[in-house]
């Protein structure tokens, strides 16, 4: 089981910038901003070798942040897996493969790049890696120029980007921060490369549950992908928003209920290239989604706030009623990802009896 970060937890949870809320049905054109305003989904690695010391990778001089070390990685391509993301950039930047050994942490940060006129939103997913073999290796006219393991009060020396400093448990430094970001929609249409508008959307969703043992779902609206399935609490996160505080704020918004995060279950991928909904147009939609595990301690009936929107109704389950509902993928993923750390629990606990 993942412990709940610290990034969900902390101040940090609350909303980094305020940003309007945007139906998916009128969200295709973002407004204007003194800097432009984008949003990246990224995946990195942390990974250790048998000292203890652990691999950061420096930005070179053609980087936006020159000379800043982090943890290697980058930014998810359309469609691709994140754990994709994190092996291919490992192996690019480094020179060494890598596998994925488990999720450690789901952050988002804000920051400023007027250099290039940007004001750029990153949700950052952050795994814990390990070697398979290859070599390390220095990079010439790249974004990464050199590759080293270091110690943590080696790290601890280095100019570290903030989000590197806080998956390692380290001070981080303050990012400059945008004036005047203006706001993106979680949901925001581009032109792809076949001309088919696309989408990448990051977005939190929550196994929710009351003392009874019951699950809360909602029910996907008439005119949405899915409509009539039973789906999990959540959404797409704000402009500038931790994916901690997007969970409660939606939860809120689409079942009148008041959560507390328990911990992080996992994070899911599925790209859909022909995804219909109410624009009435296909989109080639790919969709990243943090689950979380939620405790609603003093459940209520629920009630739709959100009304209008992608939600219709929402209502309590017991588990042998969830059994037989018509659950969408992601519902099912998240669900499944539940029973196999519950067993794994149960697995550990017998061992150590």
């Amino acid at each position: 089981m993942t412990t709940l970060p610290q990034s969900a937890q902390s101040a940090r949870s609350s909303r980094l910038n305020r940003s309007h809320r945007t139906s998916r049905a009128n969200s295709a054109q973002p407004p204007r901003a003194s800097l432009q305003p984008i949003r990246r989904i990224a995946a990195y690695g942390i990974c250790t070798d048998e000292e203890g010391r652990v691999l950061l990778v420096r930005a070179s001089r053609r980087s936006s942040t020159p000379l800043r070390w982090s943890l290697p990685g980058g930014a998810v391509d359309h469609g691709e897996a994140p754990t994709d993301t994190v092996v291919r950039e490992t192996a690019a930047e480094t020179g060494l493969s890598v596998s994925v050994v488990r999720l450690v942490d789901v952050l988002a940060d804000l920051r400023a790049v007027a250099s290039r006129g940007l004001s750029i939103h990153t949700d950052r997913l952050i795994y814990e890696v390990r070697v398979r073999g290859g070599a390390l290796r220095d990079r010439i006219g790249q974004p990464t120029d050199l590759a080293r393991f270091v110690t943590r009060e080696e790290a601890a020396r280095l100019p570290l980007r903030a989000f590197t400093a806080t998956a390692l448990g380290l001070p981080a430094p303050a990012e400059r921060l945008p004036d005047d970001t203006g706001s993106l929609p979680s949901f925001h249409l581009v032109p792809g490369p076949d001309g088919l508008p696309r989408a990448q959307r990051f977005a939190a969703y929550a196994v929710a549950t009351d003392p009874r043992g019951r699950l809360l779902l909602t029910r996907i609206a008439d005119g949405y992908p899915g409509a009539g399935l039973w789906h999990l609490p959540g959404g797409g996160t704000d402009y500038g928003e931790q994916p901690g505080a997007a969970l409660i704020r939606e939860l809120a918004e689409e079942t009148g209920q008041r959560g507390r995060l328990l911990h992080l279950l996992g994070v899911g991928s599925h790209r859909d290239p022909a995804s219909l909904g109410p624009e009435g147009y296909p989109i080639d939609w790919h969709g990243v989604r943090a689950f979380y595990r939620v405790m609603v301690d003093r459940p209520t009936r629920p009630r739709v706030q959100d009304v209008g929107g992608s939600t219709s109704e929402a209502r309590w389950f017991s588990m042998s009623q969830v059994a037989r509902l018509p659950l969408t993928e992601v519902t099912r993923d998240a669900l499944a990802e539940l029973n196999a750390q519950s067993r794994n629990a149960q697995s550990r606990s017998y061992s150590r009896g």
